[in-house]
């Protein structure tokens, strides 16, 4: 079985603990959002801050790098890796064209359960890719107390 995880910042740790026994045929996903590449290029450059802190493309490309580094370490041996750049929504369903499951984590609203604990390009994911989605909270999980109560016209059903 080929498995994708998406290494998003803040949550990966948790996808790559739930990929680790899945199977052997396991990628490491990371995209960069063409917003960032933009805001950190240009004249400008990182909205305006940057300035004697090195190339701004270097520097995101060193971070992905460690990121993706930490994610093979955490998963405990070697394994292809992916990057993108690009609208990551679109990029991560691109990039399960071939696979048979898709790991990726919750990244909206943790604190309870409900919609809004899938951020607007991780909804999209879901709806739209091509294979099975392993969706995985990156802590532990909300208590059922956490979901909101019916809306006030069902409550007299």
């Amino acid at each position: 079985m080929k498995v994708l995880v998406w290494v998003e910042e803040g949550t990966w740790p948790a996808c790559v603990d739930a990929a680790r026994d899945l199977s052997d045929d396991i990628t490491l996903l990371h995209v960069v959002d063409e917003a960032t590449v933009a805001a950190m290029s240009g004249p400008v450059g990182l909205l305006g801050r940057s300035g004697g802190g090195g190339d701004p493309e270097f520097l995101l490309a060193e971070a992905e790098r460690t990121l993706i580094d930490e994610a093979v370490a955490r998963l405990g041996r070697e394994v292809p890796r992916e990057v993108r750049r690009g609208r990551p929504e679109r990029e991560v369903v691109a990039a399960c064209a071939d696979v048979d499951l898709l790991v990726l984590a919750r990244n909206g609203d943790r604190s309870r359960l409900g919609p809004r604990s899938l951020a607007h390009h991780t909804r999209f994911v879901v709806d739209h890719a091509p294979c099975q989605v392993l969706l995985v909270w990156p802590e532990a999980t909300p208590g059922l107390g956490t979901i909101p109560p019916p809306p006030h016209h069902d409550r007299t059903r």
